[in-house]
């Protein structure tokens, strides 16, 4: 029906929405908020990155408390909803294989891989064989160099490609695929990136005769956003920041109310103890950090590969974790570049209802001829 959404289609996966709700680490998005984006049709996604840290102690051997926790909150997510669910995975984790394995034991719907690029996929996968394997693999790019690599390295080395590739933005929130000075140039706005990928997958189209979904992300906010990127060819979207502000969050409510409270000018780029560029919202801690204070601690493990925990002024994990605990003192907020529009807390439910009615009222202004075609998808074009 005209001014509906459609569907978001990957290999054998359908969406009922186009639209995958991002993994929002550590803790943000666990099994409560995936499985009510999943129940509303889209694609609800469990944050993998720091997971045995949501317990009470912040401290101790993670390696198999993170899968443990990964797989306890994959079969919450399982017990509330028949819908698609999946698992965002940080490449640049030290326990990212474990991680993935665990999420394709329990046969979540998509592996989404950021924050590195998934060149060398774990043994298991290889040895398991792709045909043997339901879930999805999806990378997240910020540019077509990054897919192009991904998806050519794949296509020689395993004789696979993966399911569809996520194309993030610089107005993302968390930690961004850029350098600092490549944030604000015209070359890399969502826009043009979405139209750079959609031209760099047709290739991989062709050969491996299957379409490529290619899936916009990083300040996509509104239903008017997503109708945007349909018409520029993108297969769906994905959106983190507002499904903060929703009760199935699986923040503390402190957590939610920084997003309440921030303004415009609040919302600031820092350079993480990791080595990128990030979107946080100002507060005490980071001030300090900036003003040169340092905060001791103990390394419990390398959670991080890039992490030189000798030298970095605080621990991010431990940041992030007492973050969602509500504990600002001692941490700090990731958030997108539209965060500060956040007016009240609500259901899912209310904010997919909210985005539907925004992508209906856009498409009726842009498209009043409700004889014209839909718009045009990535997908159509293998």
């Amino acid at each position: 029906m005209f001014g509906n959404m459609p569907e978001l289609k990957i290999g054998h996966l359908r969406a009922k929405l186009p639209i995958i709700q991002g993994g929002m680490g550590v803790g943000i998005s666990l099994s409560s908020l995936a499985s009510a984006v999943a129940n509303e049709g889209g694609i609800g996604i469990i944050a993998a990155v720091g997971i045995g840290m949501n317990g009470g102690a912040i401290e101790g051997d993670f390696h198999e408390a993170n899968a443990e926790a990964l797989r306890q909150e994959i079969r919450t997510a399982r017990s509330k909803t028949d819908g698609l669910i999946g698992v965002n995975v940080m490449i640049a984790l030290t326990d990212a294989d474990r991680l993935i394995e665990v999420s394709v034991e329990e046969d979540v719907d998509v592996v989404i891989m950021g924050a590195g690029l998934p060149l060398k996929l774990p043994r298991f996968i290889i040895e398991k064989g792709f045909d043997n394997i339901r879930t999805r693999f999806i990378p997240i790019v910020s540019s077509s160099r990054a897919a192009e690599l991904i998806f050519s390295h794949w296509g020689k080395k395993y004789s696979h490609i993966p399911d569809a590739v996520i194309v993030e933005g610089p107005l993302a929130g968390g930690h961004l695929g850029f350098k600092s000075a490549e944030l604000f140039q015209a070359a890399n706005t969502l826009e043009n990136l979405i139209a750079d990928v959609i031209s760099a997958m047709k290739p991989f189209e062709r050969q491996f005769q299957r379409p490529i979904p290619v899936i916009a992300a990083g300040g996509i906010y509104t239903g008017e956003d997503i109708y945007k990127f349909l018409q520029l060819g993108a297969a769906g979207v994905q959106m983190a920041t507002r499904f903060v502000t929703t009760g199935e969050c699986d923040a503390d409510i402190r957590f939610k109310e920084m997003y309440l409270d921030c303004q415009e000018s609040d919302l600031r780029i820092i350079e993480s103890p990791v080595g990128l560029p990030g979107r946080a919202i100002d507060n005490e801690f980071l001030q300090s950090v900036v003003e040169g204070e340092k905060k001791p601690f103990k390394c419990p493990w390398k959670c991080l590969r890039t992490c030189n925990f000798e030298k970095v002024p605080y621990c991010i994990a431990k940041a992030l974790i007492l973050a969602r605990r509500g504990k600002f003192y001692y941490g700090f907020a990731f958030a997108g570049a539209n965060a500060w529009r956040a007016e009240k807390i609500i259901s899912v439910h209310e904010l997919m209802d909210a985005i539907k009615n925004e992508f209906r009222h856009e498409s009726r202004i842009m498209r009043p001829d409700k004889t014209q075609s839909r718009p045009c998808l990535a997908f159509d074009h293998a």
